[in-house]
């Protein structure tokens, strides 16, 4: 019998997105790894920090090794930023380019990642989507990649984005829901986050369960 954190890793409060996990498929060739934005503003003391962001590297360190390829998407953006709030956006300063909040965590085995999307670095490019204004779909296109298996931060935004954006470009996507977190911004943002992506295309997986 599974235990609780494994039947429902995403806590009571989401019992609603627990009961739309659906059995995890057999990692095989053709899949890759697609880490979202594991950089430390995103993380508890940064600028934009997820509460619950340093829980997302524990399963995600244990499932790199085992994957074909793995990515790592990356906010990377000008001081210029149009979504910055210095100019009329919504969000606080962020992961600018070579500071170091754009960095990776220390929590992230980096050597597993295989190639680094940096993404946001127009102006006016949201950054939300890992193919957001990037090359990501042609190099998965050019490694053979099939499925993508899609993990990292935040929930409610980027993972929502680079998964539902994925499912567009004809990826079989399994959201890794164990290995993921949410800003949260209101209440039910990660609820709605994991039913967008659901009904989106997007398969809801718990990474314990690959095989």
């Amino acid at each position: 019998m599974l235990d609780a954190a494994a039947r429902w890793p995403l806590g009571v409060a989401g019992a609603a997105a627990n009961r739309n996990i659906v059995n995890a498929p057999a990692i095989a060739t053709g899949d890759a790894l697609i880490i979202v934005d594991p950089q430390n503003d995103f993380l508890p003391g940064g600028t934009l920090a997820v509460a619950e962001g340093n829980r997302i590297f524990a399963p995600i360190n244990a499932l790199a090794p085992r994957f074909p390829r793995v990515y790592a998407t990356r906010d990377w953006h000008p001081r210029d930023h149009a979504y910055f709030q210095a100019q009329g956006g919504p969000w606080p300063y962020h992961c600018i380019a070579n500071t170091p909040g754009a960095e990776f965590s220390a929590l992230l085995e980096r050597a597993h990642v295989d190639v680094v999307i940096s993404k946001g670095t127009e102006r006016e490019t949201d950054g939300y989507s890992g193919f957001a204004g990037t090359d990501l779909a042609q190099r998965l296109q050019h490694d053979g990649v099939r499925r993508l298996f899609v993990c990292g931060l935040a929930t409610d935004y980027c993972v929502k984005a680079t998964a539902l954006e994925g499912v567009a470009h004809g990826f079989e996507v399994y959201v890794l829901v164990d290995a993921i977190a949410a800003v949260n911004l209101a209440p039910g943002d990660e609820e709605a986050a994991l039913e967008a992506m659901r009904r989106g295309g997007a398969r809801l997986i718990v990474s314990a369960h690959l095989r």
